[in-house]
Order: C-alpha cells, then structure tokens, then sequence
C-alpha cells in the first residue's frame, strides 16, 4: 500500500539523520521528548500526502516510528526493554 510506504520512507528519513537523538532518547528514556520536531514534522508531512480517512484511520506513521525508528536499536541499553 502507496500510504504504509510513504510512512516508513518518513520514519526511515527520521532514522537516518538522528541516530545520535535516537541513540540518547532510548538510553535517557525520553526518545519522544527528543524527537518530538522530527516526528510531529513526519506525521504533517505523511498528513498532508494522504487522504483524511487514511490519516484518521490507520496507525501507519505511528507503526512505521516504532518499526524503522526504535525497533532496529534494541541493542540500546534501555529502561524501556
């Protein structure tokens, strides 16, 4: 589906230019405060790229974050794992 390849390509973007944010985010365990720019600005961004009822009705950007985003680092010593 085009909008759950558009949301992990933004989380992927995410990924990739803030690893060192990510990295201290899982480690101080306030990743969200952290990338709260970045991720308020790719959940605009996937919003303003897909039809409303998508946007309100699926959990793609969310899923695609945890997927891309914090998934692959869980070798990160964490207090959230």
């Amino acid at each position: 589906m085009k909008a759950m390849r558009l949301a992990r390509a933004i989380a992927s973007d995410i990924s990739l230019y803030n690893e060192r944010k990510i990295i201290q985010g899982l480690e101080q365990d306030n990743l969200f405060e952290v990338l709260k720019d970045e991720i308020e600005e790719g959940r605009e961004l996937f919003k303003s790229r897909v039809s409303p009822e998508i946007f309100g009705g699926t959990n793609f950007f969310d899923r695609a974050i945890v997927d891309i985003v914090i998934k692959p680092k869980g070798h990160v010593k964490s207090k959230i794992w």
